[in-house]
């Protein structure tokens, strides 16, 4: 029987070529690959007036922004329920309380009027998740942070790629594990172009140490020098970023099968009308996930028929507010809802164009025979 897998990481000989050839270096902390990363990087988004900072993960490099933004102890930021448990754990990682709110249904983005009925004084920042891809609402967020004052972090772990993204000035974390976009094994980076936060943060994922940043990329040590502030051993090493590079430099490749298959799941999928599909634009966007809305409680039914026929699918996310650790007390009934609906289906490189056809048929053959 067929097996299609929901998520792989696209590695090759580029990539085992590249990492052999930073081994024979004997130089494998953070050195001249971290730096050519963060330069070819900052090439592939456009923005001459950006920084990169290339850190462990986008888990980490959501920390770090959020305490290079000055939000710690007692503070408080909107996060939609609907997200990786890891966006909340980086805000409460510097003390700060990540406040759960309700998602739009179309497209699990931030429900900004559940959002404005969590501000206290306590608000500082908001976080949006550009969930799946999906960005066209973001506007409205530096709207709403602009009429009350808050900071905003955009959690981009889903949209390495999205030609929209760079056209604003803020401050975006990607992420760079092996199912994401593009690999490092595990990474991520920070985009923006605030200097004063790009100079903290080359400091905070060195331990703080002042200056480190420059004199590893010059292959040299801190000796002597100072500390000024709380940081953390973050940092992304040269065989995570060597992988980067070469996948960043076949990143066309990956692009268009992304994009090819997402493209397929939206003509073949449109014509169900128990499935609503969430509005990717493809032809900006590079699909991480393809989810889908499974209407009339039939996801659980739609899982299992797929799963029989090797089809591995996934539900992406448990709403924060249900965590133990994040339970605020209150329900939030959309996200609850979508969480009850959605399904990912498999959408990265390696799934072959018959593939597509294969999971296809079997989604249109489960509504038509069962």
């Amino acid at each position: 029987m067929r097996k299609v897998k929901l998520s792989s990481a696209y590695f090759g000989k580029e990539e085992a070529d590249a990492v052999a050839q930073v081994l024979t270096t004997q130089v494998v902390n953070m050195g001249q690959e971290v730096k050519l990363f963060e330069e070819e990087l900052r090439e592939f988004f456009g923005r001459n007036d950006a920084q990169v900072t290339c850190v462990h993960s986008c888990t980490a490099a959501l920390q770090l922004s959020v305490q290079a933004s000055d939000i710690s102890i007692g503070d408080e930021v909107l996060v939609p329920t609907f997200t990786f448990v890891s966006t909340f754990q980086a805000v409460r990682a510097n003390g700060a309380v990540p406040v759960p709110c309700d998602v739009d249904l179309d497209d699990g983005f931030i429900d900004l009027n559940d959002a404005e009925s969590r501000l206290t004084g306590k608000t500082k920042a908001i976080i949006p998740v550009l969930f799946a891809g999906c960005s066209s609402k973001i506007d409205k967020v530096y709207q709403f942070a602009k009429a009350h004052n808050l900071k905003v972090i955009e959690d981009a772990a889903h949209c390495f790629g999205d030609e929209n993204i760079p056209n604003r000035d803020g401050i975006f974390c990607f992420s760079f594990d092996p199912i994401k976009n593009i690999s490092c094994g595990d990474g991520g980076c920070v985009l923006t172009t605030h200097t004063e936060i790009t100079e903290r943060l080359k400091d905070m994922r060195l331990l703080g140490v002042i200056g480190d940043t420059e004199r590893r990329f010059q292959g040299k040590r801190s000796w002597n020098s100072d500390v000024k502030e709380l940081g953390w051993r973050l940092h992304m090493n040269n065989i995570a970023a060597t992988i980067g590079r070469a996948q960043l430099a076949k990143f066309s490749e990956i692009k268009m099968l992304r994009q090819r298959n997402a493209n397929m799941y939206l003509t073949g999928l449109a014509s169900i009308p128990e499935i609503q599909l969430f509005p990717i634009n493809s032809k900006t966007a590079v699909p991480h996930i393809f989810p889908i809305i499974v209407k009339n409680g039939r996801r659980d039914e739609l899982q299992k028929y797929l799963a029989d026929a090797g089809i591995e699918t996934g539900i992406q996310y448990k709403p924060n507010h249900l965590l133990s650790y994040f339970d605020m007390g209150y329900a939030l009934p959309n996200a609850e809802k979508l969480y009850s609906e959605i399904l990912s289906l498999p959408v990265h490189p390696l799934v072959s164009e018959d593939d597509m056809v294969y999971i296809i048929s079997n989604i249109q053959s489960f509504f038509r025979n069962t």
